[in-house]
């Protein structure tokens, strides 16, 4: 089908057909789900999964937010290394963490095989590249962290990290063989299709605007009307609005812009032959990947800056692109898009339990795809009787973060400068 007015390349090109249906609602449902994204379809497929009746409501289309913009790794653990995440997290809920979120890939890859999700699936791995010698000492001391653990780690030097992506501008790499890529939204829509065989609902282009008590129930007020539920997930992560006060103030948003060229066929043979994703270790991070198509995806914290023809963006990717891959020669670009992530302080994601039957899963610091996938099979297991201690996280109160606003602002204005600077 046409897409109209695409919000990324992913949304156009994805092979897993969009859904939409109007809202309407019937009677007292389990759980009603606001978002429409990896969290809360994920919810759906398991609630259902566990014959929970579960309406998502998703206020534009299905993939809208994050996860149709998503950079599409399939991305083991978290941002932190595994000690880092026992020192915050303490030896309960630390090595569950790391154990858990270590195979989310692995369940995320089981799903897209069980329902047939055609999503252009990869599991070559992903490469976290050195951009710097000192990159690669953190590199180093990550290696020996998952070394110690059994998981298939790699580190490259090098020259061996060059052969694996077509450029010797990197000092070295992480080869992490549990991950892989994606096309983030269809494998989101795909979870739509897996979520409605199983008996769930779907309501598109359905605004929540409120959410009463009404005894055992909640009563969920949207633009179309109400409805009934005895659960609300809220799986909405970095495009969280005002519907429940203040928790969008319970982390930091940021940015991250994407560019995609246009199919560079035998010309880009060389990139990436196994068609891992990379992201680098500089501390204003860029991500680089290879689609089925041979379009070379390209992106950076910050917003787009012009538009696909022209502008900053445009210029920073061009420059990058010719910096990491010199006989490549100019290319087109197809399609710019950018994004919003929800950054917490200590880079872990939350659980919180919002009111009496209200949860959300928040601030997943750029992995929305396992943490998402991760979260939603584990809502439908808390909603099914699991002991909350059997998280992978504690449930946690929300707690604001007094310097997000000004934190937001001045990020933006940080990665801003860095297009200016690598553009020039």
């Amino acid at each position: 089908m046409t897409i109209e007015n695409p919000i990324s390349l992913w949304d156009s090109s994805a092979q897993e057909q969009d859904y939409a249906a109007p809202f309407s609602s019937d009677g007292v449902v389990d759980v009603a789900i606001v978002g429409g994204g990896f969290t809360g379809l994920s919810t759906a497929l398991h609630c259902a999964q566990k014959s929970l009746g579960a309406h998502v409501l998703e206020a534009h289309q299905i993939g809208y937010g994050g996860s149709g913009r998503n950079v599409g790794l399939v991305n083991a653990a978290a941002w932190l290394p595994p000690a880092k995440v026992r020192e915050k997290l303490g030896q309960t809920y630390g090595p569950r963490f790391v154990e858990r979120f270590g195979r989310a890939p692995e369940y995320v890859f089981s799903l897209i095989e069980q329902h047939q999700i055609r999503c252009e699936a990869t599991r070559t791995g992903t490469i976290h590249a050195a951009h710097a010698p000192s990159g690669f000492k953190d590199l180093q001391d990550r290696h020996a962290e998952w070394q110690r653990l059994g998981e298939p780690v790699d580190l490259l030097d090098r020259s061996e990290v060059a052969d694996l992506i077509g450029s010797d501008v990197f000092f070295g790499g992480l080869v992490d063989r549990r991950a892989g890529t994606v096309n983030p939204m269809a494998y989101c829509r795909g979870l739509a299709r897996a979520a409605l065989g199983a008996g769930a609902k779907i309501s598109t282009n359905v605004r929540v605007t409120g959410l009463v008590r009404d005894g055992d129930l909640w009563i969920v007020e949207t633009d179309q009307g109400q409805l009934k539920a005895r659960n609300v997930v809220l799986g909405t992560n970095a495009y969280t609005d005002d519907l429940w006060p203040d928790l969008k103030q319970n982390f930091t948003m940021i940015n991250y812009f994407q560019l995609a060229t246009k199919p560079l066929g035998p010309d880009a043979a060389h990139i990436l032959p196994d068609r891992q994703g990379l992201w680098d270790t500089g501390q204003i991070m860029f991500s680089l990947r290879r689609d089925a198509y041979d379009r070379l995806v390209i992106g950076s914290m910050g917003k787009i800056v012009g538009d696909v023809d022209r502008g900053l963006s445009h210029r920073w990717a061009r420059k990058q692109i010719a910096r990491i891959f010199p006989s490549l020669g100019p290319v087109e670009f197809e399609d710019a898009w950018h994004g919003q992530i929800a950054m917490t302080p200590d880079h872990l994601p939350r659980v919180h339990l919002l009111d009496r039957g209200i949860y959300t899963a928040i601030g997943y610091n750029g992995r929305g795809i396992t943490t998402g996938t991760i979260f939603g099979q584990a809502m439908a297991d808390l909603l099914t009787g699991m002991d909350p201690k059997d998280l992978p996280l504690p449930i946690t109160d929300p707690k604001t973060v007094a310097s997000a606003p000004v934190a937001s602002w001045f990020y933006q204005t940080a990665f801003t400068a860095n297009q200016i600077l690598k553009s020039l």
